[in-house]
């Protein structure tokens, strides 16, 4: 049961990553004209020794800056050139987890919605964890998806333990439990980024397949840096937290791109192998 995926991450309705690089830009240089403006107006109020504190301090804030300045184009030249530079990727996460409440706020007063911009911060990380071409053995992948997509009548509980599952077919998680079982990798069934977090630290995967919406996905992903976490947004045709759906095509596709080298890919199998596969 795929359910139709109405987020941006749909391909004709996809989120740009140069969105949220543009806010992180934005927000340097708005952060940086206030240090101006408060410099300008300090330095001719303050005595001697004040004006040597502001300028021992307006040093350190210019060293962190220019690290922030440099992460940013860093970031903008591993997407041009689709190459992994670790040390860019370093810098450019400083950068992104620096300024990223305020590129928040200054996309919302431009009149972005928040999860637009978070949908375009995920779009933004997917390509780097892509770019760095980590393979992994299947028990080190974990399939992470959250509680919503249990179909809301369901009585068994399988936050605790996904194996709890019955199997009916009535929502995603029977699907889910079909890729787990054809790729071996760890599915877990978290109720929020708590529960999250405490299978990261008790599976310990060397990379994540992260289901969620905007909100939980950009949260997650910022906690668990620097494992490699590939998001995927579900759809709310319900609206949130209720009988959620998920393109299980891009699943399979994140789980094969942990696993297999490029050269070495398998055939796809067919939505119809998938629901065989679920019914077992």
């Amino acid at each position: 049961m795929t359910g139709k995926n109405l987020l941006p991450s749909d391909p004709g309705n996809r989120i740009k990553k140069r969105l949220f690089l543009g806010l992180l830009s934005l927000s340097l240089l708005f952060i940086t004209a206030l240090l101006a403006g408060g410099w300008f107006l300090l330095v001719h109020r303050s005595n001697l020794f004040n004006r040597l504190l502001l300028a021992l301090g307006l040093l350190t804030l210019a060293v962190l800056f220019f690290i922030i300045a440099l992460g940013i184009a860093g970031l903008a030249l591993i997407i041009w050139q689709e190459r992994s530079r670790p040390l860019f990727l370093h810098l450019g996460m400083i950068a992104v987890n620096t300024l990223f409440p305020v590129a928040l706020a200054l996309g919302r007063r431009l009149g972005l919605k928040k999860e637009t911009i978070k949908a375009s911060f995920i779009e933004l990380n997917n390509q780097l964890v892509r770019l760095q071409n980590q393979r992994v053995k299947p028990e080190q992948v974990l399939l992470l998806a959250p509680h919503c997509l249990q179909w809301s009548g369901c009585p068994h509980k399988i936050t605790i333990d996904v194996y709890n599952c019955r199997r009916c077919g009535r929502c995603p998680i029977d699907s889910l439990h079909a890729l787990a079982a054809k790729y071996n990798v760890r599915l877990a069934v978290a109720t929020g980024g708590t529960l999250a977090r405490h299978f990261v630290k008790q599976y310990r995967p060397r990379a994540v397949i992260a289901i969620a919406c905007e909100r939980d996905l950009t949260s997650g992903i910022q906690d668990t840096q620097p494992l490699p976490v590939l998001g995927v947004l579900n759809s709310r045709p319900h609206g949130p937290c209720l009988d959620t759906q998920v393109n299980l095509e891009q699943v399979e596709e994140a789980i094969r791109f942990f696993l297999y080298e490029k050269t070495a890919e398998q055939p796809r199998p067919s939505r119809k192998e998938l629901e065989v596969g679920s019914s077992v």
